[in-house]
C-alpha cells in the first residue's frame, strides 16, 4: 500500500473544476475531500479538524485547504480563517480571479499561497505539494539552536519568532521566507532565489508578485516592533539590515 501524500480539502462551487482538481490530486496520491459551499466545508471540518492533533476518531485530518475565494454562501477568506482557528498548522491555498489579483492577494496575508484562474492543473498540484513541503513539520524534530539576526530570534524547533523579546505571529510561508533571509545574513537575496528556495518554483512564474506580497506582510508585522529590518535592492532582491 502506498502512503498518501497528504489530505486536501477542495472547496469549489463549480463542480467541473472541483472534479478536475480532485482527480489530479488523487492521481498524485493525495486523499481529497470536496465541498461546494462554506456550509459543506464547515460540516466536513466538524469531523476532521477538531481531532487533527490526535489523529483519532474524526477521520483523516486535513493537511491543506484549497479554497475558492468566491463561494455561493460566503467568503473563502473567512472560511480559511475559521479552518485555521481550528488547526493553526493547516496550509491554506486560495484560488482567485485573474482580473483583480492585487486586490484579492492583499487581503490574504494569512494564507500560504494563491493561484489565479484560469490555472494549469499541474501547477496547482505542484503548488499544493510545495506548500505542504514547507508547512508540515516532521514527526520528530531535533533540538536546534535558535537562528539570530540583530534583535530577531527564530526557534527552528517550535517554528516561533521573537523580535526584541516579543512574539511575532507568522504564517508558515512568512516564517520560511524570514528564515531564508536570516540564514543569508546581510546578503541581498535575488527574487528568483527566494522563489526557488521558499516557494519551490523550478521556473519563475511570469510577472509573479508573490515575493513582494509576502515581503510586505513581513514588514508590517516586524516593523510594528522596531525599526525597519528588511531592505530592498530594486531590481535585485531583498535582505536584512
Amino acid at each position: 500500500m502506498t502512503t498518501a501524500a497528504g489530505t486536501v480539502l477542495v472547496v469549489e462551487d463549480e463542480e467541473s473544476i472541483a472534479d478536475v482538481l480532485a482527480i489530479a490530486l488523487r492521481y498524485h496520491r493525495f486523499e481529497v475531500m470536496t465541498a461546494g459551499t462554506v456550509r459543506e466545508a464547515l460540516a466536513l471540518a466538524e469531523h476532521t479538524l477538531p481531532h487533527a492533533r490526535t489523529r483519532s476518531r474524526g477521520g483523516t485530518p486535513i493537511d491543506c485547504a484549497l479554497l475558492d475565494v468566491m463561494l455561493p454562501d460566503g467568503d473563502g477568506r473567512a472560511l480559511g480563517r475559521e479552518l485555521r482557528s481550528r488547526r493553526p498548522e493547516l496550509a491554506l491555498v486560495f484560488l482567485t480571479a485573474r482580473d483583480a489579483p492585487a486586490e484579492v492577494v492583499g487581503a490574504l496575508g494569512f494564507g500560504d499561497d494563491y493561484i489565479t484562474k484560469p490555472f494549469n492543473i499541474d501547477e496547482v498540484v505542484a503548488r499544493v505539494t510545495a506548500v505542504l513541503r514547507r508547512t508540515r513539520p516532521a514527526d520528530v524534530l531535533p533540538q536546534r539552536a535558535p537562528l539570530r539576526h540583530g534583535d530577531l530570534e527564530l526557534d527552528e524547533t517550535t517554528y516561533s519568532v521573537r523580535r526584541a523579546g516579543r512574539s511575532v505571529e507568522l504564517t508558515p510561508t512568512e516564517y520560511a521566507l524570514l528564515r531564508f533571509l536570516v540564514r543569508n545574513g546581510g546578503r541581498i537575496v535575488p527574487k528568483e532565489q527566494l522563489l526557488r528556495h521558499v516557494w519551490q518554483y523550478e521556473h519563475t512564474p511570469a510577472e509573479s508578485t508573490v515575493v513582494e506580497t509576502y515581503i510586505s506582510y513581513l514588514r508590517r508585522k516586524l516593523d510594528a516592533l522596531g525599526p525597519p529590518v528588511i531592505t530592498t535592492r530594486r531590481g535585485v532582491g531583498y535582505g536584512l539590515t
